[in-house]
């Protein structure tokens, strides 16, 4: 009896150690997120990369690809659908082009953006116009590297898209479309090589061909059209670039801020927004966040101005909503903090006598063609690029 039951014990006690481990395994098996997940053939459908012909102006430099990262053209059809689907939210009813969206040159217009549950950001949607140009971080404080990196950030963000990459992609693995669009834009195999860095770089490769058209009143000056700018326009211009002297005009500084063919900087400054009696007062740190140098808090990216007239309200916190109101801002030299630009007191003409030297405000005739100027810079023909549009409607 003892040599039949005592190995009859061991196999039950055996079984029942291995059921929690054939559970686990059968759960692993229908998790279509599983790295053991049997997935989908995808060999079937071809997969023939073209280059994407990315066109820009001809006074723009070459716009930066990344050699891992190049631009195709199914490579950019996925990127853009994903950019404008909500499935990347998780409630579905959030989208990339939520808080970036075409008409407002790709931000939304509104102070701050907010997000599924309806909670408000610390921020303001910045424009993604030549945003491949962004050579030193993206987000107001640079906290991202590079698109690839950027466009991964919002899904998981609990304010904004408030879900996750893994939930993302069970979901676009099982879509009756994105298998086939990631296989032709990177030549997978099968649904298990879907993951959230393919996605995150097609939505990239969108992003890249995001380049303005050459066709605003400035880019036809540029191009040698001197005519048709008139001539608050030109003086506006003049003050811009600090070109003023000769026309008696007072300098504006904002070309050291924005300046560059895509009038950005692509550098961090303190414009005077807070007051702060010490570099700790800062509520907000800006780039200082970022960095953890006590000599950033405060600071935030310059962003482009090309299309400023489109994406209101302004600064990283949507304070001023029309541009009078941002050259008022300038045109009294903002408020003090310790690390406010030098630049920003130097706003109009220099006061004879004065020690240490003061600069006068600016006029209201100045302002006003400073806010003429900013207008030549809208490119409407960019805004309604048809290739940039949701390509769900």
């Amino acid at each position: 009896m003892k040599t039949t039951i005592v190995p009859l014990v061991w196999r039950v006690l055996l079984l029942l150690a291995l059921v929690p481990s054939l559970v686990f395994w059968q759960a692993c098996k229908e998790d279509p997120t599983d790295p053991g997940e049997p997935g989908v053939d995808l060999t079937g459908i071809p997969y023939a990369p073209q280059a994407y012909a990315l066109i820009k102006p001809d006074h723009f430099p070459q716009v930066p690809i990344p050699p891992d990262n190049p631009l195709t053209v199914d490579g950019v059809q996925l990127g853009r659908r994903l950019f404008y689907d909500p499935i990347l939210s998780g409630d579905s009813t959030q989208s990339c082009a939520s808080c970036h969206l075409p008409q407002g040159s790709f931000t939304d217009n509104l102070a701050v953006s907010v997000g599924i549950d309806g909670i408000g950001g610390r921020r303001s949607a910045m424009s993604l116009l030549n945003i491949a140009y962004a050579t030193n971080g993206l987000f107001w404080d640079g906290r991202s590297p590079s698109l690839e990196d950027q466009a991964l950030r919002p899904v998981e963000d609990p304010i904004e898209m408030h879900n996750t990459w893994t939930n993302v992609i069970a979901k676009l693995k099982v879509h009756p479309t994105y298998p086939e669009l990631f296989r032709k834009a990177f030549g997978i195999k099968n649904t298990r090589e879907m993951t959230k860095e393919l996605a995150a770089r097609a939505i990239a490769q969108f992003e890249r061909i995001l380049i303005s058209s050459g066709t605003s009143k400035f880019d036809q000056y540029l191009q040698g059209n001197r005519d048709i700018l008139d001539d608050d326009e030109l003086d506006g211009k003049l003050m811009y670039f600090e070109e003023g002297g000769p026309a008696g005009l007072p300098d504006a500084q904002c070309f050291h801020c924005h300046g560059g063919i895509t009038l950005t900087g692509n550098q961090y400054f303190n414009n005077g927004l807070t007051e702060a009696a010490t570099l700790d007062d800062f509520v907000d740190k800006g780039r200082g966040e970022v960095s953890k140098n006590p000599s950033d808090n405060g600071k935030f990216r310059s962003p482009t101005l090309r299309n400023v007239a489109l994406t209101a309200p302004y600064m990283h916190d949507g304070r001023f909503q029309t541009l009078e109101e941002v050259l008022d801002h300038y045109g009294t030299h903002g408020k003090n903090s310790p690390n406010k630009d030098p630049l920003i007191p130097q706003v109009g003409y220099p006061i004879p006598g004065s020690s240490p030297l003061q600069y006068t405000e600016l006029l209201p005739k100045h302002k006003q063609a400073l806010v003429k100027f900013l207008h030549t810079l809208t490119d409407t023909t960019f805004v309604n690029n048809p290739d940039i549009q949701n390509p769900f409607f």
